[in-house]
């Protein structure tokens, strides 16, 4: 009975050595995986949630861009205005053309409420305004990257007070629009 018992627990501790050398060679090639460091990297940066970076090309492009100053019309390195920064992100990470103008881009989606925004949506806001003054693009976590008129390319918090006030609706670019606009 004993020499059962014995051979019984030596079965049951080698499958658990078995699946416990299992689970770290996963975590440990999960954490080699360039594009996992990448997500960790963006995530603690600009503090979205690891979950939430799956596309490393936007993060990556957005830090690149991170604290490039405002310049209304500009489109450069040197100075870039909200619908620019956001046509770039389009051109450059989703191999998609947009339109210029923040009230243009709004003609282009679907409109959203801020709780069905995924990575990569448009956020459009009305700055004292009645018509759409500003736009950025959704990162997750109620982030949101775009160019500030006063502080540049930045990653702000949708639930600020002053982006909650002004914040008008979220948008996804309209899939028949996507094609159109590629076969151009």
């Amino acid at each position: 009975m004993i020499k059962k018992f014995l051979l019984s627990s030596f079965i049951v501790l080698c499958c658990l050595s078995a699946v416990n050398a299992q689970t770290k060679t996963k975590e440990s090639s999960k954490l080699e995986d360039p594009d996992n460091l990448a997500s960790q990297y963006f995530s603690q940066v600009m503090g979205v949630a690891m979950d939430a970076t799956s596309n490393v090309k936007l993060y990556k492009f957005i830090y690149e861009w991170i604290g490039t100053p405002y310049r209304f019309g500009g489109n450069t390195k040197k100075g870039i205005d909200c619908s620019a920064f956001t046509k770039a992100i389009y051109d450059k990470v989703f191999n998609t053309t947009i339109l210029r103008n923040s009230r243009d881009i709004f003609s282009m989606v679907n409109p959203l409420p801020k709780d069905e925004l995924k990575e990569g949506d448009l956020v459009f806001f009305k700055i004292k305004s009645r018509s759409i003054t500003h736009i950025g693009i959704y990162l997750g976590d109620s982030r949101f990257a775009h160019a500030s008129s006063t502080r540049g390319v930045v990653i702000s918090n949708l639930n600020e007070p002053y982006y909650s006030r002004y914040f008008y609706k979220g948008g996804r670019i309209i899939e028949g629009l996507k094609e159109e606009l590629v076969e151009e």
